[in-house]
């Protein structure tokens, strides 16, 4: 039988050797998203337009939640609200699918030799194209309000490096734990939404005690969203001694999951 690398370099040796076909899935995966709607991928624009609105008349208008910010109007609530959301959403649907990934492509296990370990990145890469979607429409609405965004908007995707590293662990092992037990799917499920809501996503971190503020930060996604935050909206450079260690404890998290799902991998065909 087939020994598979646990080494976390194997991850990026795959990532690199199958680029063009993951490519090529992210590609047919984004346009299949809407395949058959009348409006097409204008959904990807669309859709964060409409949850934007909801969002903003759900938490502004009827909760009236506040940022604390001077002259807060209700587009400048939505704007810092939904740069908090367009970032966790990434995590949320990558995570969100991977109890499935190996369930919903059974022919690559037992008809084809396919390199499963790519698909949590097929899925990331996805997610993330729709994710840009969402932040180009962010961008011109800030645009249209407070002009061009501050240049540590540059730092986006470095600060974003944790998420995706944190995304990709948890997807493989929960790729991996969701061929086994059926019951991953739900308990994901409710585990994603249950961080959403610990995340500082629909309220500032300040408006919490700061005993639970130290327990708010136990989340590292809580940490990922005020630090995007803060180049997107703020114009205030990452924390770079929080970014470290981040980045260490999301590459711990990404090793753990490569190498449980390269240690599991054989029994695929057999269970399914």
């Amino acid at each position: 039988m087939q020994a598979h690398s646990v080494s976390p370099l194997e991850a990026a040796k795959s990532a690199w050797r199958h680029r063009q076909m993951i490519r090529d899935l992210i590609r047919r995966e984004s346009l299949g998203r809407y395949r058959g709607s009348i409006l097409g991928v204008a959904w990807s624009f669309l859709h964060p337009l409409l949850m934007l609105a909801v969002y903003t008349f759900v938490f502004s208008v009827v909760f009236r939640a506040r940022w604390g910010v001077a002259n807060e109007s209700q587009t400048t609530f939505a704007l810092i609200l939904y740069a908090g959301l367009l970032i966790f959403n990434l995590f949320a649907e990558t995570v969100n699918r991977s109890p499935t990934l190996i369930l919903q492509n059974v022919n690559f296990v037992k008809k084809v030799v396919f390199p499963l370990e790519v698909l949590p990145m097929i899925a990331f890469g996805s997610a993330l194209v729709h994710s840009v979607a969402s932040a180009l429409v962010w961008l011109v609405f800030y645009g249209l309000l407070f002009g061009a965004p501050s240049p540590t908007i540059l730092l986006l995707p470095v600060v974003l490096l944790p998420l995706a590293l944190l995304a990709l662990g948890l997807s493989w092992f929960f790729a991996s734990l969701g061929v086994y037990l059926r019951d991953v799917v739900q308990v994901v499920g409710v585990a994603v939404t249950t961080l959403m809501f610990l995340t500082p996503i629909f309220y500032p971190a300040s408006a919490l005690p700061e005993t639970l503020q130290e327990m708010l930060y136990l989340n590292p996604m809580a940490l990922i969203v005020e630090q995007a935050r803060s180049v997107m909206f703020w114009g205030r450079a990452p924390n770079w001694e929080q970014w470290s260690k981040l980045f260490l404890f999301s590459g711990l998290i990404a090793w753990m999951g490569f190498a449980w799902f390269q240690k599991t991998r054989k029994g695929f065909a057999d269970v399914l």
